[in-house]
């Protein structure tokens, strides 16, 4: 079992560097969203042709989470967000981390050893939100600081929100290059052959009980 702590954003690396994997953290200040594959094609190109984005992702805690939003007469709501799936901005995400100097990423499912290493190269770390945790997740909601690219549907813009005691989340993917999916994933492939030779034990078993 981890240790839990309270991040509060900004953050300094030192302080992300001393999380492991499975530490449990919650989440305080400002960070930046978006559940957007075309944002993140946007940021790159922004970063290609030298151009400032509208929110500045130095140093920052860069999310993958969806949202539902109103919009009143200019005034931009976020009702609730929850975390989408972080694999498929894979090969943005190296990138990114190195290019802002990331401290935090996260959504669920994890990302793959290329951003790990990225990580590991600046002090971030990959935090696991727990899927479905909306109504919990929402609750840290304090403030819409900024909305920038209003161009694109709500949930693909970039968001700054200020919150308070977000999560609980998990260290999923620490700053030294560790990563929990990948220790999940050897238990797996260890643990599949027993599993085959049981089921096929099992299926021999099975076959010559219903001989006549």
């Amino acid at each position: 079992m981890g240790q839990t702590y309270t991040l509060t954003f900004p953050v300094e690396e030192a302080d992300i560097r001393k999380l492991a994997l499975g530490d449990m953290v919650y989440l305080d200040g400002e960070i930046v969203m978006t559940a957007g594959l075309p944002t993140h094609q946007r940021i790159m190109k922004c970063l290609e042709d030298g151009t400032a984005l509208p929110t500045d992702l130095t140093n920052a805690g860069f999310f993958h989470l969806g949202s539902y939003n109103t919009e009143d007469n200019g005034a931009f709501d976020v009702l609730y967000l929850n975390p989408t799936t972080s694999t498929r901005f894979n090969p943005y995400m190296p990138t990114l981390i190195r290019a802002f100097g990331l401290r935090a990423v996260g959504g669920k499912g994890g990302l793959d050893a290329a951003c790990a290493q990225a990580m590991k190269e600046v002090g971030c770390v990959y935090l696991s939100f727990l899927g479905g945790g909306c109504t919990v997740l929402s609750e840290a909601i304090r403030e819409v600081v900024s909305v920038s690219w209003n161009d694109m549907i709500s949930h693909y813009r970039i968001v700054k929100l200020r919150v308070e005691q977000l999560g609980p989340l998990t260290v999923a993917i620490d700053a030294h290059g560790n990563s929990l999916y990948d220790t999940l994933q050897a238990k797996a492939e260890q643990a599949m052959p027993k599993i085959l030779d049981d089921l096929r034990a099992a299926r021999a078993a099975s076959a010559s009980t219903d001989k006549p």
